[in-house]
């Protein structure tokens, strides 16, 4: 195998080098008591659960930026903006620990935006604001919805 992944360096990586690792080692015969397959896979689950926390922020950024720039109402305009913040700031931290998981993140846009915008469907129908009142395609590219600087301008001119 080529360029060994570093734990400390990306995890994801490493979890996936050494599922990998390991299942060659069973190929080859290694004769060690060790459930090779099972081991490998849950190292693997391992780096998955981080795909789908990657997966679930990039989901509540949507959500709260479609409510930031298409709600009328004003009040709930900072909760959603600490919401963004905070999941912005913890997708900084997993793509920090695992550089590799930045490509995932454009991956995993699709379902985001799904789950995103249905959660800000419902969210904003208290507002009176309905399905075909929000874009049917992603307005953000997944750069907007990582930069901790970047914000939809609010369509009724709100901050």
């Amino acid at each position: 195998m080529g360029h060994t992944a570093k734990h400390d360096e990306d995890f994801y990586a490493w979890t996936q080098d050494q599922a990998a690792r390991l299942r060659d080692a069973a190929a080859a015969g290694a004769n060690v008591p060790v459930d090779w397959e099972n081991l490998a896979e849950e190292i693997e689950s391992v780096g998955r659960r981080d795909v789908d926390r990657v997966a679930s922020h990039l989901s509540r950024v949507i959500e709260h930026l479609l409510k930031l720039e298409f709600s009328p109402a004003a009040s709930p305009h900072g909760g959603w903006r600490m919401s963004v913040r905070n999941a912005r700031g913890r997708l900084g931290r997993i793509l920090a620990h695992s550089p590799s998981l930045r490509r995932r993140a454009d991956e995993e846009m699709d379902w985001a935006w799904k789950m995103g915008r249905a959660n800000a469907v419902d969210g904003l129908a208290e507002d009176g604001l309905r399905d075909a009142d929000l874009p049917t395609a992603c307005p953000y590219t997944v750069e907007q919805v990582l930069d901790e600087e970047w914000w939809p301008a609010s369509r009724h001119g709100l901050e």
